[in-house]
């Protein structure tokens, strides 16, 4: 068991996807897990998963769209488990759409969920972490919280935010002495069910940009960052990496491959699923989706970001540096092509 063993851990977007994968690997570390989500089955299901690896787990179900229901949630976590110990903001929505085809509601739903609920979940865990001057945040970032991409402009844009926000309130805390810290996980494109449920206006089916990784990749680097907050910010994938030292260094042709590849990249040669979205309801209220999406045979299950990012930072630039040079000059010459 690890640093975790015991501790109150609250996870919010915890019945599918990457949260779930987080939940079970808390369950691994012996934590009790408060679950956060709004799917009453995925929910469930998730909890059991806690035990079964561990761990314990209760489940709260609230919007995290809705400051109210987040709040009111942790007051009763803190009054049936326990002080809370560490907060971990995984919940999304989104829409794949070109952005003229998004919706006034869409656009301000997609927002509510994947930015606000970042700063309401961190507004909560703060309010109760900072009187007892001890407490971590972990915030699921994207690659794309450095470059946004085609079909994404509702979901980019909020991982832009979030990072911003998070800068913000780390320098705040750090200006106060507080002992609560804050960290950002940024992820690569990752196999999840949202690809199944997504709001998609797509003729083809969505996918995440290859390459792509196993959410169990994400959640040990979620965990770790949990059990280490001290370090501002983790990168997991070597895509992630790419994409973060090539906008660095070279924007502009960044943009012009993206125009060419970004909207046939993220679609896949079968028809756009027409069934169940999450943007408004939850996809999982009957239905346990799990962790995993149906990208299983091109996914990798390791990440040598995750290891280099927990050690020195000059092993990690010096690898981003050779990374981004290496899809630089794939770049250039699928342009020239």
């Amino acid at each position: 068991m690890g640093p975790l063993n015991g501790r109150v851990v609250v996870v919010t977007g915890a019945s599918g996807g990457v949260g779930r994968a987080v939940v079970r690997e808390l369950g691994r570390q012996g934590a009790r897990v408060a679950l956060i989500a709004r799917g009453t089955t995925g929910l469930g299901a998730a909890a059991v998963d806690v035990g079964v690896e561990g761990g314990s787990g209760q489940v709260y179900e609230a919007d995290v769209a809705d400051y109210d229901q987040v709040r009111k949630a942790a007051e009763r976590i803190e009054a049936e488990m326990g002080p809370i110990s560490v907060w971990i903001n995984t919940a999304f929505s989104s829409v794949f759409a070109k952005f003229q085809d998004i919706s006034p509601e869409e656009f301000t739903r997609t927002t509510a969920v994947t930015y606000l609920g970042y700063v309401w979940g961190t507004k909560v865990a703060l309010d109760l972490m900072r009187p007892r001057g001890a407490g971590a945040i972990v915030q699921t970032g994207s690659a794309l919280s450095y470059r946004g991409i085609p079909l994404q402009s509702a979901y980019c844009g909020a991982k832009h935010a979030i990072k911003g926000f998070t800068e913000s309130v780390r320098t705040e805390l750090l200006a106060d002495g507080s002992g609560v810290q804050i960290t950002l996980v940024q992820l690569p494109a990752v196999n999840t069910p949202q690809f199944e449920w997504v709001l998609s206006k797509l003729r083809r089916h969505p996918q995440p940009v290859p390459p792509i990784y196993q959410p169990e990749v994400a959640a040990r680097a979620i965990v770790y960052a949990a059990e280490h907050p001290e370090r501002k910010e983790y990168w997991v994938g070597t895509s992630t990496v790419a994409t973060l030292m090539a906008q660095r260094v070279a924007p502009a042709l960044v943009d012009r491959y993206l125009a060419r590849t970004g909207v046939s990249s993220q679609q896949t040669d079968e028809k756009s699923p027409s069934g169940v979205s999450n943007l408004w309801d939850p996809a999982d209220e009957t239905t346990d989706y799990g962790a995993h999406g149906t990208f299983d045979q091109r996914s990798h299950a390791h990440s040598p970001q995750v290891w280099l990012s927990r050690h020195r930072r000059p092993v990690l630039l010096t690898l981003g540096a050779g990374t981004a040079a290496a899809a630089l000059a794939a770049l250039g010459r699928r342009l020239r092509r």
